[in-house]
């Protein structure tokens, strides 16, 4: 009688390698025209569906409501990967998988309401900040309750995601309510309408534009309150940012290798050997890349905070949970963006006077990755984490933006 084999579990990295096997294909068919429609201005609508259709988007469900979840660790490395096939696409998700997260907090009557949802491949996209006028912790964009229910009425920009999604999570404040509101209203509903207007130069297809609710139903079910206290969502927010920019310097790795390789030209100044040969030219090819190398080290031993922040057999409370999570993200976010930075600049470093052709556009790398870099000033992550260590004082995460009420 022969002994059965035992079948030994997969390890983490297997797990991971699995999934990466199974949306590569897809990463790899994004990639394809992600120079093209950055300088044609074409919104990646289709490239959305390809991974809704992929079930990409349905990572983080729970497997209490019909998912199979991932760890943050694995939705964070496929994040990078699909950052490096196109930076956009990445990017516009973020408010999604952040929802997701949100879901998960809610009561189980909310849960039950949009696990299924994310599970159909509906996505959300966000519109929490405006351009001025609301002072900090508040909103000019109000919920008001008319005889026939509530309705949401304001504007909003940096609505990153929402013209490809199928709700939208806006920010809003209630008169007479302290703090404020999540409302989700639908992406078509009568009364919302979303712009392509983002002039920034970086991050062009992202859909970070404007949006304007005029008078727009919202169920009594669809409104939750903000919570701003021991949450990991603050984190979570960012941490997708720098998934973002550790893409984006891997692709500018992957075209500095490219160019050395392919390239004949060379200086009479230099070696006079093929860019390929030459032992200065690998070196600075050597460097940018060990700069995404700790780039992306950084980013994934945050992620790794967050699962441990979540891990029930650890037995931490919410507090300690958060400042885990809140601290490990915000020393990250400090490291991150010069490293990116360095490296999509040292790109030029590897080629000659024809990097700067505008057909080429290697300057995207650098543009999208200046752009992610700026949504959160790393001046004051580095004052928060050198406050802790020396007061032991606990981080703020970002939860608002808007006008200073104080001042001299």
């Amino acid at each position: 009688m022969s002994t059965p084999a035992i079948t030994q579990p997969l390890s983490e990295e297997a797990k991971y390698q699995q999934l990466l096997a199974r949306f590569t294909p897809v990463f790899e068919r994004i990639a394809l025209g992600a120079r093209e429609r950055e300088q044609q201005r074409q919104l990646p609508f289709e490239q959305v569906q390809w991974l809704k259709d992929a079930g990409f988007t349905t990572l983080r469900v729970p497997a209490s409501h019909g998912g199979e979840p991932v760890s943050h660790e694995h939705l964070f490395r496929l994040l990078v990967e699909l950052s490096a096939a196109d930076s956009n696409v990445s990017h516009l998700l973020r408010s999604h998988f952040s929802f997701v997260e949100t879901i998960a907090l809610q009561p189980a009557e909310f849960r039950d309401q949009w696990f299924p949802r994310v599970l159909a491949g509906e996505i959300f996209g966000n519109a929490a900040t405006e351009r001025g006028g609301n002072a900090l912790g508040t909103t000019n964009t109000k919920l008001i309750h008319t005889d026939s229910g509530w309705v949401l009425r304001g504007e909003k920009y940096y609505t990153t995601g929402s013209i490809f999604a199928d709700w939208v999570v806006v920010m809003a404040s209630t008169d007479g309510v302290e703090g404020r509101q999540y409302a989700i209203v639908d992406r078509h509903a009568q009364g919302v309408e979303i712009l392509d207007d983002w002039d920034g130069f970086g991050q062009p297809l992202t859909g970070t534009g404007t949006a304007i609710f005029t008078d727009v139903p919202v169920g009594q079910e669809n409104i939750i309150q903000r919570k701003v206290a021991s949450t990991l969502e603050p984190a979570f927010f960012q941490l997708c940012l720098l998934s973002v920019l550790v893409g984006i310097g891997k692709a500018a790795r992957n075209e500095a290798a490219q160019i050395v390789a392919t390239r004949t030209r060379t200086f009479n100044t230099g070696s006079g050997a093929l860019f390929r040969d030459d032992a200065q030219i690998q070196e600075l090819v050597g460097r940018l890349a060990t700069n995404v190398f700790a780039a992306e080290a950084i980013v994934l031993t945050a992620a790794r905070e967050l699962d441990a922040a979540l891990d029930e057999s650890l037995g931490l409370d919410a507090e300690a949970a958060y400042l885990r999570a809140e601290l490990a993200v915000q020393q990250a976010h400090v490291a991150t963006p010069k490293l990116v930075l360095d490296a999509t600049s040292e790109l030029f470093d590897v080629t000659g006077a024809s990097a700067v052709s505008t057909s080429k556009a290697l300057d995207r790398f650098w543009r999208n990755a200046r752009t992610v870099a700026t949504h959160n000033p790393v001046a004051f992550k580095a004052r928060s984490v050198g406050d802790y260590f020396i007061n032991g004082t606990i981080p703020t995460g970002l939860n608002s933006i808007g006008d200073a009420t104080g001042g001299k």
